[in-house]
């Protein structure tokens, strides 16, 4: 979705942020750095972009009061869009702020990086894109060089490993009446303080367009099968699988869903539609996501999600049997001799 090869890194500025609660302070750069060595540039635009090449989803800005003008980040990019000249002194506005909602006690200190990049592509059309980056994550590096009769060995600590992003989030030059066009990365903290980056810092919200209708509503449907079910229906773990099979058979060959007809060729019994329109509602409610009962399907949502759709039966810690195919030729049964539960499979060749 995101692709750089034509992009330029046109300036950059540096400052260092420390965890306000813990009492760190934070250090600005005067000036900003144009980036004249080739392979330095070439560095930074690997260790920087390639994340998001894997990226998926896309954010927008938003605000509690729905007006996007009090989002801060939102603020001060729209200023460098606006005019190029803003950007280190905004550069020094965005780093100020991430400074002051940095209160959790295990948000870690690090470097940030604001970046303009030129001609980065995201959904096939090139953007100038304004990227903001922490590094939180220090290393060790050994350094071997050669010498008379040998070679001599010199350590690097606290350096930044160019393969390892911490946290990021590329903001395009599009769609701003709608909050532009976000990609966010944030690989240190999943839990807890995970939130202060992309809620706080940021305040984004997913951008509800088919990729992400087709995920939901993919997450929606495999949370009711693999646990709401069971609270109304005694359900084999051969019929669950069968339903996600169903399920995923369904979103790899239409065009577009439709629930009413999804409903009826997946789940195909009268009072498990009901229960799962029910479910799909109260995810909507629970979570503000609303998902339409009509959308295009996105063959990428049904990829990623794919992963995700187990077809396994596992029996004990003696067997695993991948179930992809008809239900009707796998049978349950009970042994009494053997006190014990089997399977019954039927197939025409081996192989």
């Amino acid at each position: 979705m995101v692709s750089f090869f034509e992009a330029s890194l046109s300036e950059l500025s540096v400052h260092r942020v420390g965890n306000k609660q813990q009492d760190e302070f934070y250090v600005l750069s005067d000036k900003s750095m144009h980036i004249q060595d080739e392979l330095l540039n070439q560095l930074l635009k690997q260790y920087f972009l390639t994340p998001y090449q894997k990226v998926n989803e896309i954010y927008r800005f938003t605000h509690p009061n729905n007006d996007l003008s009090l989002n801060e980040v939102f603020h001060f990019v729209e200023e460098v869009f606006t005019n190029s000249e803003l950007f280190h002194e905004n550069s020094k506005k965005i780093a100020t702020y991430l400074y002051e909602i940095s209160n959790h006690p295990k948000i870690k200190s690090g470097e940030v990086y604001v970046v303009y990049f030129e001609n980065v592509q995201i959904e096939g059309d090139l953007h100038d894109a304004i990227g903001i980056f922490k590094s939180e994550t220090k290393e060790s590096y050994l350094k071997v060089s050669p010498a008379q009769n040998g070679f001599t060995i010199s350590y690097e600590q606290e350096a930044i490993n160019i393969n390892k992003l911490d946290k990021g989030c590329l903001i395009f030059n599009t769609e701003k009446e709608e909050g532009y066009k976000v990609a966010v990365i944030d690989q240190t903290n999943r839990n807890g303080e995970a939130v202060y980056w992309k809620d706080e810092f940021l305040k984004l919200k997913v951008r509800n367009d088919n990729f992400n209708q087709t995920q939901n509503i993919l997450g929606v449907y495999k949370s009711f099968v693999t646990e709401k079910l069971d609270e109304e229906f005694e359900v084999e773990k051969t019929d669950k699988i069968d339903l996600l099979n169903r399920s995923m058979k369904y979103f790899k060959e239409k065009e577009s869903f439709d629930l009413d007809e999804f409903a009826n060729e997946v789940i195909a019994n009268p009072e498990g539609i009901a229960l799962f329109k029910d479910y799909k509602q109260s995810y909507e409610q629970e979570f503000e996501t609303p998902i339409a009962d009509t959308f295009d399907i996105s063959n990428a949502a049904v990829k990623k999600q794919a992963k995700d759709f187990k077809s396994v039966l596992k029996l004990d810690k003696n067997f695993h049997v991948y179930i992809h195919g008809n239900k009707q030729l796998i049978e349950k049964g009970y042994d009494g001799e053997k006190d014990m539960n089997y399977y019954k499979i039927f197939f025409n060749e081996e192989s």
